[in-house]
């Protein structure tokens, strides 16, 4: 699911990563496993309605990935470069402005459909963007509850509500599951980010109870990690899908 292991000496910063390039720069600024993995957030928080509109949830889904996709990692790497981009400020700027824009856009023209219910997340999911990637408040929302509630929990319930202009036991009930999965998200992704951008070496040995000695180094601590990273994504898309297909198809 990534790409190779290193750019030059340096490790990429994230397994995802691609090579250096004006446009390979943008793709790895949109985290793509991570945007699906919360986008499919917003499929299985629509398809729990009992009618799904298609406009709806396409909708949604366009709306969270301009705000999250676009403008939260956007905002992200505007302000200490963590994935080595060379994507200049004033784009980062315009990438995070306009994808917010486009997100609130989308939400009013969802409020007029959808009524008052939505008004609440309307307001409130670009709240969430600059307090989070800011760290607003002291950093109370940039926490692991914080992420996963903000990226887990929320984009389900929004989408629910588009849908069904209220909400229900089913729906916060799988918004907990969001949430839970979401920390697993981030217990996995803070080690592994730590290991690529922070740490410059490691080195050690294992030793079993059988007295066998097996190396440590960088690529042994990652990719369990990784590896399971990777496998959560691809589980919480494909589960997303399925249902899509279920109920549209």
């Amino acid at each position: 699911m990534g790409p190779p292991e290193v750019i030059g000496e340096e490790p990429r910063p994230a397994f995802y990563a691609a090579r250096p390039g004006r446009w390979r720069d943008w793709w790895t600024l949109l985290h793509p496993p991570y945007t699906a993995w919360h986008l499919s957030y917003v499929v299985i928080g629509a398809c729990l309605a009992p009618a799904v509109s298609t406009s709806r949830l396409v909708a949604s889904l366009l709306g969270f990935f301009l705000a999250v996709g676009v403008a939260a990692h956007a905002f992200d790497e505007l302000r200490d470069r963590p994935l080595r981009t060379r994507i200049p400020g004033w784009a980062l700027v315009g990438a995070c402005a306009m994808g917010l824009a486009g997100a609130v856009a989308l939400g009013i023209v969802g409020v007029l459909r959808v009524g008052p219910p939505l008004v609440p997340f309307v307001v409130v999911g670009p709240l969430l963007v600059v307090a989070y990637n800011a760290e607003l408040f002291g950093g109370a929302v940039h926490t692991d509850l914080g992420f996963a509630l903000c990226w887990g929990a929320f984009p389900l319930l929004t989408a629910y509500v588009a849908q069904t202009a209220t909400c229900s036991l089913a729906a916060v009930l799988a918004a907990a599951g969001a949430t839970a999965l979401s920390l697993a998200q981030r217990r996995l992704s803070t080690p592994a980010r730590r290991l690529r951008r922070q740490v410059a070496d490691v080195s050690g040995v294992v030793t079993m109870r059988d007295g066998d000695e097996r190396a440590i180094d960088r690529r042994t601590l990652l990719d369990p990690l990784e590896r399971a990273l990777a496998a959560l994504t691809w589980s919480v898309v494909l589960l997303a899908a399925g249902l899509a297909v279920a109920r549209l198809g």
